[in-house]
């Protein structure tokens, strides 16, 4: 290396300057077809049963209600499947997964998580907890609780305290 401030590069050609002098600018943003990083991510709820509550998921945390139909070419491509947390929920739960799971779901759709939303206040019967484990070693789950004032039609209250990592995944601020 001389003692001008470049090194020798293959052929003879200099090298990038080692010492920077003064403040270095901030990079230009690169324009793309990707939303920045302080726009949240849009997601398509997905329900997996009737009744599942992708409706008022999706009033309460933003995004897409697909209701049971896949998501349109049109909608966000990062997938909520949405389930109660009894039996038959937990089972269509458990269906959807493998449809995902064998690549039968719709080409270009990604399975981000899914969300279990309580069908009664308290715990869980033993059952439906393991059933609950079985799919949460395959897919991030987000649970959430039984909210009374969504059964009464109050949306307005915001996500519950215990949806805080769901609230961060679809951007709703508390």
């Amino acid at each position: 290396m001389g003692t001008t401030g470049t090194t020798q590069a293959p052929a003879g050609r200099p090298g990038p300057e080692i010492w920077l002098r003064g403040p270095v600018p901030e990079p230009e943003p690169v324009p793309g077809p990707y939303p920045s990083a302080t726009a949240p991510r849009r997601f398509s709820w997905l329900a997996t049963h009737g009744g599942a509550g992708a409706s008022t998921l999706a009033a309460v945390y933003g995004g897409h209600d697909c209701g049971r139909d896949w998501p349109a070419p049109g909608d966000p491509p990062s997938v909520l499947l949405v389930a109660r947390t009894h039996a038959t929920g937990l089972e269509s739960a458990l269906r959807a997964l493998e449809v995902f799971r064998h690549g039968e779901a719709p080409q270009g759709l990604d399975l981000d998580a899914v969300v279990l939303v309580a069908d009664a206040p308290g715990r869980l019967p033993r059952p439906l907890a393991q059933r609950i484990r079985l799919i949460e070693s395959v897919v991030d789950v987000h649970r959430v609780p039984w909210v009374t004032e969504w059964r009464l039609g109050d949306l307005g209250g915001g996500p519950p305290r215990e949806t805080e990592a769901l609230a961060r995944l679809t951007g709703v601020r508390r």
